[in-house]
């Protein structure tokens, strides 16, 4: 396995440096760049002239991650040579919300004539239920078939996101490859959000918006425990997620970030799905503990997996929320990523408005937010 990767200077100079990536004879081709690169009626013939051959994924970002650091604005070019593996790439579209479950399902009849043995999957950010659509995907694979990756971003706006596909640049297309049993994939993923304040009974919610806590609006009551961070909803909602509790008080391991609010009905509309009988308690951090949280799910990603001398790629899905509440200390998780993984090791990724991965003791994948994932892959020879 070889990778190489390019941070994109301009559209003038792109050409030349994307043609520093063909040396490896690339197979697939990852693209993390700002929503104005993806925009560009340029871009997608710039790449597929560079790469006529090698199949293309990617989406637009709240940020970019590369070997190097954080990018805002910019534009990641990773390119990937397997030597025996071959990884096959699909792609669908998912038309509204409510499709999100079907688009799913018909992904997934596609992946299964490749029979992966993990999938890389990326998806719009907006009018989209990601728990739905991973739900809808998980359905349609085999048992234990690892799902990771991320939602698209848009600088923060979430007004229009963007994927790339073998097809071009679309702001509806889901996009997936099929990893083969021939890699050697890890994942982790860890928030470092503490919970604050007593857990709240959900009363009404439908998929993913949240009409009433405790029978209260729940805009009312996010506002009451928000104080003066109120006036900037739905902005700061990212500061301030809430944790999900099953209807016996249980963790269940997820977080989800408020992405809208709607004064009229006085609900929240939140990114994936709500337990219906469940309860809701609101989180926070600090930079440290969402760096302990990085460097978490890097071991995770890591433990258990063969040793090995050969180099590999680290995909990084972190939340926009994250980098928001991290401010100007944002590098040091990915500083702590690279650390944990080793200099040979290539980084890239987003920030993103959900996360895809396994919990970091199953299999079983879930739309995650606010959280580090780390997706591993070597191909061990």
């Amino acid at each position: 396995m070889k990778t190489t990767q390019q941070v994109l200077a301009s559209f003038d100079s792109a050409g030349a440096q994307l043609a520093l990536l063909t040396a490896i004879d690339p197979q697939f081709v990852l693209v993390f760049a700002s929503p104005a690169w993806f925009g560009d009626s340029r871009f997608y013939p710039l790449l597929r002239t560079a790469f006529p051959q090698a199949h293309l994924l990617g989406c637009s970002t709240a940020g970019e991650i590369c070997t190097h650091g954080i990018l805002d604005r910019g534009c990641v070019v990773t390119a990937v040579h397997l030597d025996q593996a071959r990884v096959e790439v699909f792609a669908d579209q998912v038309t509204d919300i409510d499709d999100s479950t079907a688009a799913g399902s018909r992904l997934a009849a596609k992946l299964a004539r490749a029979d992966p043995a993990a999938v890389l999957l990326f998806a719009p950010g907006v009018n989209i239920n990601g728990t739905a659509l991973v739900d809808g995907l998980a359905a349609g694979l085999k048992p234990g078939v690892r799902i990771m990756g991320g939602l698209a971003g848009d600088d923060a706006a979430f007004r229009e996101t963007f994927t790339l596909t073998d097809e071009g640049v679309s702001t509806r297309a889901v996009v997936a490859a099929a990893l083969p049993a021939g890699l050697t994939v890890g994942t982790g993923s860890f928030g470092g959000w503490k919970p604050f304040g007593p857990a709240r009974k959900v009363t009404r919610c439908e998929g993913s918006i949240l009409y009433e806590l405790d029978g209260e609006p729940a805009l009312e009551v996010y506002k009451r425990y928000l104080g003066e961070y109120a006036k900037d909803l739905p902005a700061s909602g990212l500061l301030f997620p809430f944790e999900m509790l099953d209807a016996g008080h249980r963790q269940e391991g997820l977080i989800r970030t408020i992405l809208g609010v709607d004064e009229a009905a006085g609900s929240l509309a939140l990114a994936g799905a709500i337990i219906p009988d469940g309860y809701l308690r609101l989180m926070r951090a600090s930079t440290d503990a969402l760096v302990e949280g990085a460097n978490a799910a890097a071991v995770a990603s890591c433990t258990g997996l063969p040793p090995s001398a050969v180099p590999g790629l680290a995909i990084l899905v972190s939340c926009v929320g994250r980098k928001l509440v991290m401010g100007g200390r944002t590098e040091e998780e990915v500083e702590t990523v690279g650390e944990i993984m080793g200099a040979g090791t290539q980084l890239a990724g987003f920030y993103s408005y959900g996360e895809i991965s396994p919990f970091s003791v199953t299999t079983d994948c879930k739309l995650h937010n606010q959280t580090m994932t780390i997706s591993y892959l070597r191909e061990d020879i």
